[in-house]
């Protein structure tokens, strides 16, 4: 089957610390990568306070211009009076759908009857949720990243009999979030205090690598978010993804190199993925555990081979 028409491709937000430069650069880019949304916001730290809230709205006009839909994610942690302030205000925005990623903002959009996108931290795991998401106003969600190919089949043929039909976006592409904490592991590697870290994260922009005793990569540390060592590609899953129902496959922008990595999601999705193919789009290792119902750091496809 042909998956160009089923399948979109989204670019999840930044979820590393970069200047405004890089964000500008980035998305002047993006504007023309063969993609159909784009996901804008600071989604990690509150402390990382380079983009206002208008710097954002900016790119999302310029990014509608070409044709992009865009969403703005929200906070996942939020630790103050300050960050629910914040919060507000990316609700209130009036002009683009935001994706929610914690309850504060599901209660503040839904109190307001607004429209959103349930991200993949609020855990939505069976029909009951997704109809109760559904009746706020939810129009996409986010399967858990360790959702398996075989739970989420499950769970998409249980909402089609439950008349649920809002379309499910999987993340296929980047190091995957796997926990967020009030303590910020970048600024404690440094011997710095969270509340004077002095932005030390922006020296990593594409994360700190965690390597085990026996040098392998185990976890990404990104401020207060833990990422995968490993960097999650389902390229070769893209086709089976549009079979079962998933809408939209997610990639998570990287530093560098990231519009090769839309192209060849680009090419999958219209059954072009070139023979023989390299696994490895960019310097790092690769998994795929979880979609496989394995370890999320198994590599599968190195297993096969």
């Amino acid at each position: 089957m042909s998956t160009h028409e089923t399948l979109q491709l989204s670019l999840g937000p930044v979820l590393f610390y970069w200047t405004r430069e890089h964000y500008a650069d980035f998305y002047r880019e993006a504007a023309d990568w063969p993609l159909e949304i784009i996901h804008l916001g600071e989604s990690v730290c509150s402390r990382r306070r380079d983009m206002k809230l208008d710097d954002w709205l900016g790119i999302g006009r310029e990014l509608t211009q070409s044709g992009k839909e865009v969403v703005l994610s929200s906070q996942t942690l939020i630790e103050s009076e300050a960050d629910l302030r914040d919060l507000r205000k990316l609700c209130d925005n009036g002009e683009f759908i935001v994706e929610a990623n914690d309850q504060s903002a599901l209660q503040r959009l839904a109190a307001a009857g607004l429209p959103f996108v349930a991200g993949a931290a609020l855990n939505l795991y069976n029909p009951s949720s997704l109809a109760v998401m559904a009746r706020a106003g939810m129009r996409r969600w986010q399967a858990p990243v360790e959702m398996s190919r075989t739970d989420l089949a499950r769970l998409l043929a249980d909402c089609t009999a439950e008349g649920l039909d809002h379309p499910c976006e999987v993340f296929a592409y980047g190091h995957l979030p796997l926990a967020w904490s009030s303590r910020c592991f970048t600024a404690r590697r440094y011997q710095k205090p969270k509340d004077r870290c002095q932005f030390v994260c922006q020296k990593h922009p594409e994360g700190l690598a965690l390597r085990s005793q026996e040098s392998k990569e185990v976890f990404t540390l990104n401020g207060i978010q833990t990422l995968s060592g490993a960097c999650q590609d389902l390229r070769h899953e893209v086709d089976d993804m549009a079979g079962m129902g998933v809408g939209v496959a997610r990639l998570s922008p990287r530093a560098e190199g990231m519009a090769e990595v839309v192209a060849a999601f680009d090419a999958a999705r219209r059954g072009e993925l070139p023979a023989p193919d390299p696994l490895a789009l960019v310097e790092a290792e690769v998994c795929d555990g979880y979609w496989h119902g394995r370890p999320g750091m198994d590599n599968t496809r190195a297993a096969a081979d």
